[in-house]
């Protein structure tokens, strides 16, 4: 899940207010007229005086954000890696549990960051799990998991979009059923989702 803010916008002889949305890679605009626009197709953006212009192929979009028009334009120039995004710093104990053959770019990058343990268990798992998921009766894993959770360890459970058969309810419910709290969601890939959970601070 991304940023989102009500604002105006205007797009060639168009112009509505709406709610203008900052994505992993993409920025959203829905109002009367709906705007989707990759970051890979920007031209050119740049912030001035509160508006955020972006020059695609169509033409220029104009996002009126005020004060936001400076951080989301440095946000598209200069986004986060996942990494950051997920918060897994170099050198980081990460247990993988699951499979991630959706993405196996995730595992090189853990392996650049000299984090990955390459276990298939959670048992001991250290500072990070990531749970790979894509059918409900996968979510079962979440208690035994949950109880290899030591101080802040973090758990992060990723999941299928847009799938009717696993939802994002269906992800929160078996976290917190499993005595977790939920802190973040993150935009994992085009595909995937992943929400991430922890030991409520009281509990630890």
């Amino acid at each position: 899940m991304g940023q989102e803010l009500r604002c105006k916008v205007r797009f060639g002889k168009e112009s509505s207010e709406g709610k203008a949305l900052l994505e992993t890679s993409e920025l959203l605009f829905r109002g009367d007229f709906r705007l989707k626009i990759p970051f890979a197709g920007i031209k050119s953006i740049k912030a001035v005086d509160g508006e955020l212009r972006v020059q695609t192929a169509e033409g220029l979009a104009v996002f009126e954000l005020g004060a936001a028009a400076e951080k989301w334009c440095e946000k598209i120039l200069h986004p986060k890696t996942r990494m950051e995004k997920l918060g897994v710093k170099t050198g980081a104990k990460v247990s993988v549990v699951g499979k991630f053959d959706f993405d196996g770019e995730f595992i090189a990058e853990l392996k650049a960051l000299k984090s990955a343990t390459g276990k298939e268990s959670a048992k001991d798992a250290g500072e990070w799990i990531f749970l790979a998921v894509s059918a409900l009766d996968e979510l079962a894993q979440v208690g035994k998991i949950t109880k290899g959770l030591k101080g802040a360890a973090s758990l992060w459970i990723v999941y299928p979009k847009g799938q009717k058969t696993i939802t994002e309810n269906d992800v929160l419910s078996a976290g917190r059923k499993a005595g977790l709290k939920d802190v973040k969601v993150c935009g994992f890939s085009a595909t995937h989702t992943a929400l991430k959970f922890v030991v409520p601070v009281t509990d630890r």
